[in-house]
């Protein structure tokens, strides 16, 4: 991958996943929604004649709902929200198949929800669909279906659906498009002190700073937060994240050409695999198990499967093969991965040996998680 001082599109054929937010396609009247959906055609295009395959990640539909049914303010229950998405959602699309065939491109609606991208199936098939639609020149826009999914099956912000889209396209590139110009230690709206970040460096640095925003007051709670969270996602799969504003129509072409604008978070140097990443980030987790010191050290350490001998607590209710976080006796998080039992049997079994468990539930094999179906999100023993 290029550095972000060298052009980006230098060697050609790069991926790319551009995530635009309600707060840009809202418009004003200097700059209505139409205008904005044209300016990111004109950039698209130009980018697409150099050899980019790109897919776009957008907010809205609720929000041109609420403006087609007259709504002086959004809605709160749910299932308005869903009726409201359905109304905007055609008149989204509309936007951009507009805008995108005066540029001579094609563009298809994909609506996701969590489920789609939780269970392996069901994200290999989207994964085809999305490299099918890369390979015919189609551009990809996708959106959480918010006419169906329910709060349990919610990504609950396009950030993170953008980061899972990376991922799932094997993106070199993942730009997030905000109305901040960039990165700040803390909120540069509420807070004078505040000192912009042009570059993150690795996973460690982008900790730090998601903790800074998590308690942030209105810096995290205003949607930085989901985008370090989105951050996170891509360059531990070994995505390039850039964050810039999208309020300013020449920024995309900036950012394409490989300009300093906004913030760079620099993909990580091992990057999880396909599986891994799939594991970490896509899935459902229904319940956790805690573990001991001895079963800590041989999972981070030895690469080991975790067995029911080291397991000291089961927490929640999920099936065979659901995912679970594998946590330290102290709460950290170790890992996450499917169990081959159901949290009914792990309770039954926790701290035996493999001998005893086969003779409680006879051959059900040695791992709760096997070390091919463990991703680690911790690297560190406990000291």
């Amino acid at each position: 991958m290029a550095s972000s001082s060298t052009p980006a599109s230098a060697g050609g054929g790069l991926r790319r996943v551009i995530k635009v937010g309600t707060s840009l396609l809202r418009g004003s009247p200097e700059r209505p929604t139409a205008a904005v959906i044209a300016d990111l055609a004109a950039s698209f295009s130009r980018q697409q004649r150099q050899g980019d395959r790109l897919a776009l990640v957008t907010s809205g539909a609720v929000g041109l709902g609420c403006e087609a049914l007259r709504f002086s303010k959004r809605p709160t229950e749910v299932v308005a929200l869903q009726a409201a998405a359905a109304v905007g959602q055609g008149r989204l699309m509309a936007l951009y198949e507009d805008a995108f065939a005066v540029r001579g491109l094609a563009v298809a609606q994909v609506l996701l929800t969590r489920s789609d991208l939780a269970s392996r199936r069901r994200y290999q098939n989207a994964c085809r669909t999305l490299e099918q639609l890369l390979e015919w020149g189609v551009l990809p826009v996708v959106n959480e279906n918010d006419t169906l999914a329910t709060d349990e099956l919610r990504f609950g912000d396009n950030d993170t659906l953008s980061a899972l889209v990376a991922v799932a396209i094997g993106a070199d590139e993942l730009v997030l498009l905000t109305d901040v110009d960039r990165l700040y230690s803390g909120n540069p709206r509420t807070d004078a002190d505040a000192s912009p970040i042009e570059e993150v460096r690795d996973l460690a640095e982008l900790e730090r700073l998601s903790h800074v925003a998590e308690g942030g007051g209105q810096w995290g709670t205003g949607g930085m937060t989901t985008k370090l969270a989105a951050a996170r996602i891509a360059t531990s799969s070994g995505i390039r994240v850039r964050l810039a504003d999208g309020r300013d129509p020449a920024v995309l072409d900036a950012l394409f050409a490989g300009e300093k604008v906004g913030t760079v978070f620099q993909p990580s140097t091992t990057p999880l695999a396909d599986r891994k990443s799939w594991l970490a980030h896509a899935l459902l987790v229904k319940g956790s198990v805690r573990v001991d010191a001895g079963a800590e050290r041989a999972l981070l350490q030895q690469g080991a499967s975790l067995l029911a001998v080291g397991i000291r607590a089961v927490e929640g209710h999920f099936s065979r093969r659901d995912a679970v976080r594998v946590l330290a006796s102290d709460g950290r998080e170790l890992g996450r991965g499917l169990s081959t039992l159901s949290s009914e049997e792990l309770r039954q079994i926790m701290g035996l040996s493999s001998e005893e468990v086969r003779r409680r539930l006879g051959p059900v094999g040695d791992a709760v998680v096997h070390r091919d179906q463990l991703v680690l999100t911790s690297r560190q023993p406990r000291d």
